[in-house]
């Protein structure tokens, strides 16, 4: 029994994944970072410039592949980020500051040429 637990929770692990994100803010501002996602729970992401950090967590994704996600800044910024897979691990969307501006939010491969 504790074989079948134990390879179950390796599979479930396994659905664990970690993507590089970019996010580009006014003035093109660039922040990069990490989101995680946990098979059937969400997931979150955190990036920096090296002096604001911003993060957000968001839960999984629906039939049309769309997340929403509030995102909190460490200079006391915050706003609502939507997001849509393209693919399992690669996406990208925008993020709507409370002040009006639109920041570029991207995660996957595509993350790693900003």
């Amino acid at each position: 029994m504790s074989f079948i637990v134990a390879g179950v929770m390796g599979v479930l692990a396994a659905c664990d994944v970690s993507h590089p994100v970019a996010v580009v803010g006014p003035g093109n501002t660039v922040f990069k970072g990490t989101a995680n996602a946990i098979f059937l729970e969400g997931g979150w992401f955190q990036a920096t410039n090296g002096k604001t950090t911003c993060q957000g967590r968001y839960r999984p994704a629906s039939q049309s592949r769309m997340v929403t996600f509030p995102v909190t800044c460490s200079n006391g910024l915050t706003g609502v980020g939507t997001a849509k897979y393209e693919t399992p691990r690669a996406g990208g969307g925008e993020i709507v500051m409370k002040d009006g501006s639109r920041w570029k939010f991207i995660f996957g491969r595509a993350a790693l040429a900003v």
